[in-house]
């Protein structure tokens, strides 16, 4: 097996670290978007055959569980939307939307999280789909589902950048550089970085 890999959405999330990656990790990023980070994690496991992957960037809160600058480990990601929560969609059957962490990080609290299609701009969207995780992100299902495919251990990492509602991107926009921060110093016993 390979070393292990160091994957985010894009740069910023890395803190710094795509350009002075800890020994024995390589660093990528996937592209925003569950589609785009499964094709690009599905290419990098494929590459490189890592021993294991984590994902680390930000999310949103949709209720008071989670605050902004929390850190939490992803027990699982769980693709949804309002629109099948609301009843006017829903997935086949045979369609998994439940991905499982499969190792660990440790020291962060666990908590699943919702990946739908899009971000949630309402504070009703928010508070309906606080009943499928506390979180928000969009990548991580692609992400999670194409390290299963691979048979690859995976891991995910978030700090929490803005509460999910209308004034969410300008929170994000003024959190989420400190955030990644926080939480790639947290990761440093994980990554073994100095």
């Amino acid at each position: 097996m390979g070393p292990s890999l160091l994957l985010a959405a894009f740069p910023p999330e890395l803190a710094g670290l795509d350009a002075t990656p800890p020994s024995g990790w390589r660093v990528a990023t996937t592209g925003v978007g569950a589609v785009a980070a499964a094709a690009a994690t599905a290419r990098l496991v494929a590459e490189l055959r890592p021993s294991r992957v984590i994902f680390v960037g930000t999310c949103g809160a949709y209720d008071a569980r989670l605050a902004v600058l929390d850190l939490l480990a992803a027990r699982a990601a769980i693709a949804t939307s309002l629109d099948e929560l609301e009843g006017r969609a829903y997935r086949p059957s045979l369609e998994a939307v439940r991905f499982e962490a499969t190792w660990t990080v440790p020291g962060l609290a666990p908590h699943d999280v919702a990946v739908p299609p899009a971000i949630t701009r309402t504070a009703e969207g928010a508070a309906r789909l606080a009943a499928v995780a506390p979180a928000e992100h969009l990548e991580l299902t692609g992400v999670f589902a194409a390290c299963r495919g691979a048979g690859v251990p995976v891991a995910a990492a978030l700090a929490v950048a803005n509460k999910v509602g209308p004034a969410a991107h300008e929170e994000w926009r003024a959190n989420h550089g400190r955030a990644s921060r926080a939480l790639l110093e947290a990761l440093a016993p994980v990554l073994g970085a100095p």
